[in-house]
């Protein structure tokens, strides 16, 4: 059994009851001891799980996953409504994402308040989470920075800040910390490139504990982390998603990340075309490659601009729907899909979804470089804007070198659609 008081008792959590009762007999400790024991938080978590001491107004918890970056985040929340706190913000990606993991999660919220007479109520109408005490947490997306415009807190929990679309869900949050004597924020989050996490670090008010997925490995289940070793062990993804390395740009991507970091914007002008361009995969199992679909327009300034990344791995008929929709909601002109690989197939499995959906198909005579590098050179003359940030693309952009393995899906559905777009329009390539 490992020799640290925390992972003695999380290995005896798992262990069947009679061998439990023997176990405590030995150290002559009862089972309710131990179940008391079980419920406090800085007994059984480990110590990079714990909030450090000083003044510090930022604890930044960059960790890999299945680290326990979430039971962090919630019993230190927890811990500010035991201290006083009573207004306290959390805020994750999206609306779903606060609501799923930060409160209703595994880990979440709910989950670490067992004690009678503390647990809270959760009105999801409201987005506000409340405790016996009259402490209240409210949920935010950081989708919708605005909302976090004029409230005050006196405490914040921050997740995936990594995955953030807009730097003002922050700016403004930390605005509105201006409740109670010493008001603090968490942000659990696995590293990205991101310009905001950057400075976040950089801040002289900011600590911050590191930590892997190995590091909760006694929580997690075998299968899972033999998935994972076989499959990220000793590899770039890996260093980022599993020992939480902050990693900078790849040498010889055509994409860097202060490249992207110039094309963001909030908004766009009225467009004059919007597509939804599509690589789509050519399997469906837990090892296919993702399908690429991603939203593009042409302003009426002659600029294009990435208004969404709806990629995601899941059935051909799954998939379909979502370009659908996608194709509805942003009132789009066309739908292109690269059709190499599934012909005629790809065109079939979209008109099954919506018969009466304009449709193009492409199919590459180039490399994926060569394919690239146009729609490459339109970043650098700053005529391609990310309307807000699409992290897993853009970590796509910038780690996709010639030699990279699997299939830069999500890039390739941007090079098609900006290509529709943009440079087909003027005759730069020829496919």
């Amino acid at each position: 059994m490992d020799s640290s008081p925390q992972s003695a008792l999380q290995q005896m959590a798992t262990l069947d009851p009679a061998t439990q009762a023997t176990i405590l007999r030995q150290y002559a400790l009862t089972t309710e001891a131990f179940q008391h024991l079980l419920g406090h938080w800085r007994v059984v978590g480990r110590p990079n799980q714990q909030a450090p001491s000083g003044a510090w107004r930022t604890w930044l918890l960059l960790a890999g996953r299945g680290f326990g970056k979430t039971r962090a985040g919630a019993e230190w929340v927890v811990q500010q409504v035991r201290g006083g706190a009573q207004r306290i913000a959390l805020v994750a990606p999206t609306t779903a994402d606060a609501r799923d993991v930060m409160v209703e999660g595994e880990s979440g919220l709910l989950a670490v308040c067992r004690t009678a007479g503390q647990r809270p109520n959760y009105v999801p109408s409201q987005r506000r989470v409340t405790w016996p005490n009259g402490a209240r947490a409210t949920t935010y997306s950081a989708d919708e920075p605005d909302r976090l415009r004029g409230p005050q807190h006196d405490a914040a929990w921050c997740d995936e800040l990594a995955s953030w679309r807009y730097e003002e869900a922050w700016t403004n949050l930390a605005l509105g910390l201006r409740l109670g004597n010493d008001p603090r924020t968490v942000v659990t989050t696995t590293p990205k490139p991101h310009k905001l996490l950057r400075s976040i670090l950089e801040s002289r008010d900011t600590v911050v504990t590191r930590g892997t997925t190995y590091d909760n490995r006694l929580n997690l289940p075998t299968a899972f982390l033999a998935t994972i070793t076989r499959q990220y062990e000793g590899t770039r993804l890996g260093r980022q998603e599993l020992y939480a390395e902050l990693l900078e740009d790849t040498v010889g991507a055509l994409w860097t990340r202060e490249l992207l970091d110039a094309s963001r914007v909030r908004t766009h002008p009225a467009l004059r075309r919007v597509v939804v361009a599509v690589d789509p995969a050519v399997t469906n199992n837990p090892h296919s490659d993702e399908t690429g679909i991603i939203v593009c327009g042409l302003g009426d300034d002659g600029h294009a601009y990435v208004l969404e990344d709806a990629s995601l791995r899941t059935s051909p008929d799954a998939w379909a729907r979502v370009v659908v929709r996608a194709y509805h909601a942003h009132k789009a002109d066309r739908i292109i899909a690269e059709a190499n690989n599934g012909g005629d197939l790809v065109e079939l499995v979209i008109r099954t979804v919506d018969r009466d959906v304009p449709y193009h198909a492409v199919r590459a005579s180039r490399g994926k470089i060569a394919r690239a590098e146009p729609v490459a050179a339109l970043y650098e003359q700053n005529r391609v804007h990310h309307v807000g940030m699409f992290a897993t693309l853009e970590d796509q952009l910038t780690s996709y070198v010639p030699d990279s393995q699997g299939s830069p899906d999500r890039l390739d559905a941007l090079v098609w659609g900006l290509t529709e777009l943009v440079i087909a329009q003027n005759e730069w390539l020829v496919l």
